[in-house]
């Protein structure tokens, strides 16, 4: 349903535009982007709108969407001069979902209390991250694949001199393989020891500490059912980013980790009373 919306009020935008150009916007109240038939399209709906899109403050993309407002305005009206729409399945389902939804966020919004991350937090964090690193930092690619079958088969094309990104991109299962396998620069303290492995398994990351620039893996790295190929494409001394840079994001990641936590706590509290059957 929404993507016939979607197709109707592209189709409409045009004469839309062509319709509001003769319009004025003298008249409007402070916060109203447009009326139509005297019903007030406002400029906090529209920022909204703008922020779903994710396309940013361009104002051609602006001017679009608030046509796109005004088009599903019009739909609406027309629509709500039959009440017949009203009593369909579908819409009365939408509805049920939308106050459903509604309800649900307003009780986690008061319900759910993370606790605040703290610059003690914060800095303690970034400590922790900084004792981890090693004296180098490694820029890897790597190719995952789920049988022995598929990786002979990956490293003989290596072998044959076939780009190691375009093999990622063909044959890698991880979600890295639009980037052609490619990984963000990680540091590790040698020998890698387990459970310090920057969040990589421990055989992929011993396998990338021990190639050399533009080294490819001779066999494939096992890590249970999966098997990697794995090129180094760089090798450079640690750079330590400044604390005030990354400072942010640590924070962030906190924040997420503690709401995470404050809502399995929640749930975990409420199915000790629920009866449920799965």
């Amino acid at each position: 349903m929404n993507a016939l919306i979607r197709r109707t009020t592209l189709a409409v935008l045009s004469l839309t535009a062509m319709a509001t150009s003769f319009a004025h916007a003298d008249g409007l109240p402070a916060g109203v982007v447009a009326s139509v038939n005297g019903t007030q399209i406002t400029q906090a709906q529209l920022d909204r709108a703008v922020a779903q899109s994710g396309a940013g403050a361009n104002p051609n993309v602006i001017q679009a969407i608030k046509q796109q407002l005004i088009a599903r305005e019009l739909f609406r009206q027309q629509a709500a001069k039959n009440p017949t729409y009203d009593k369909l399945p579908a819409v009365k389902q939408a509805v049920q979902e939308a106050h459903d939804a509604a309800v649900t966020q307003a009780w986690l919004k008061d319900n759910i209390k993370p606790s605040p991350v703290t610059d003690e937090q914060v800095k303690a964090r970034y400590d922790a991250i900084v004792s981890s690193l090693g004296e180098k930092e490694y820029k890897a690619r790597v190719i995952q694949v789920g049988d022995d079958v598929t990786a002979t088969q990956v490293i003989t094309q290596l072998k044959q001199g076939t780009d190691f990104a375009k093999l990622a991109q063909q044959y890698s299962t991880a979600p890295n393989k639009a980037r052609g396998g490619e990984l963000d620069w990680v540091s590790f303290k040698v020998p890698v020891e387990e459970g310090k492995s920057q969040n990589l398994p421990l055989a992929l990351a011993r396998e990338i500490v021990v190639l050399q620039p533009g080294a490819i893996s001779a066999n494939p790295v096992e890590v249970g059912n999966q098997r990697y190929i794995v090129k180094v494409d760089a090798v450079r001394p640690t750079q330590v980013p400044a604390y005030d840079s990354v400072k942010p994001a640590i924070k962030q990641a906190l924040e997420t980790a503690e709401l995470e936590r404050a809502t399995v706590q929640l749930v975990g509290g409420l199915l000790k009373t629920a009866k449920v059957v799965q």
